[in-house]
């Protein structure tokens, strides 16, 4: 079994395993690889999908809403495992085009986990990853609107990245600043839309 993932950077190293050793990687063999019982790494992955290139084809934010609120709602029911249908676990994305992504992401990733440590615990352990998992229902409930704001949905991403390195992590501090990136987002959308 995995051991349970510390950071970013693990993240992407387990993900690009799978580049290695298959021609097609699922969105079922990436939820296998970083566990299904873990909801900072789920969130991750949603993030990095949504902030990375590949936020620019045409559906994604839609499709990616409907992940994030599968997997909010199962925590905030204290699901142990989380279940997702197949149409979702057997979406897939050439190795290439995902070593790229992975590539891309890289440096970023080694500047970013040089940075976090636990600090303000509170915030996303118990109580607080409650929280966490409700904000992340709303930010899924927005998503289908992200379609129609150009980079929304980067933002979301960016924002939902860093609440799932949060919880893995154990940095209140981050948790919070994803709170902020989220209320821009929101503002954003709201703005452009009326």
């Amino acid at each position: 079994m995995n051991q349970p993932l510390q950071s970013l950077q693990q993240l992407l190293e387990r993900v690009g395993e799978l580049t290695r050793h298959n021609d097609q990687v699922s969105i079922g063999m990436v939820v296998e690889s970083i566990g299904s019982r873990s909801f900072g790494p789920l969130l991750m992955l949603i993030g990095i999908t949504l902030f990375s290139p590949l936020s620019g084809v045409p559906g994604m934010s839609i499709f990616m809403a409907s992940f994030v609120l599968l997997v909010a709602v199962q925590m905030l029911f204290g699901r142990k495992q989380f279940w997702l249908p197949h149409y979702i676990l057997n979406r897939s994305v050439e190795h290439d085009k995902l070593q790229k992504v992975l590539d891309w992401l890289n440096k970023p990733a080694r500047g970013i986990d040089r940075v976090l440590k636990p600090r303000l615990t509170f915030l996303v352990r118990n109580g607080g990853s409650y929280a966490i998992a409700a904000i992340c229902v709303v930010v899924g409930l927005c998503m289908p609107f992200m379609e129609l704001v150009p980079f929304s949905s980067s933002a979301a991403g960016l924002a939902l990245l860093a609440l799932g390195l949060a919880l893995v992590v154990h940095d209140g501090v981050l948790a919070l600043l994803a709170l902020v990136i989220f209320g821009a987002t929101f503002t954003l959308i709201v703005i452009n839309l009326l």
